[in-house]
């Protein structure tokens, strides 16, 4: 679950209807920079466990991503 996602949401409603304090503005900026931190995170976790195979079943799997791969496996033990 996205920490912070329901009070994101609430600020954006808040802000449609009222408006916001300048306290506010700056609350849902840090929560939006968080939030797009957690999903870019998510999206790497995912990438991390890819394999990338050819209709002939050869690993083509990019060089680069190898690499992060064992790397992020070393970081594991």
């Amino acid at each position: 679950m996205i920490i912070g996602l329901d009070r994101i949401n609430e600020l954006a409603n808040k802000q449609k209807t009222t408006g916001l304090t300048d306290f506010e503005r700056a609350e849902q900026k840090q929560l939006r920079e968080d939030y797009l931190k957690q999903i870019r995170g998510q999206v790497l976790d995912s990438f991390s466990g890819l394999t990338v195979v050819d209709p002939l079943g050869n690993d083509v799997t990019p060089e680069k991503l190898k690499r992060e791969q064992e790397f992020a496996k070393s970081l594991d033990i």
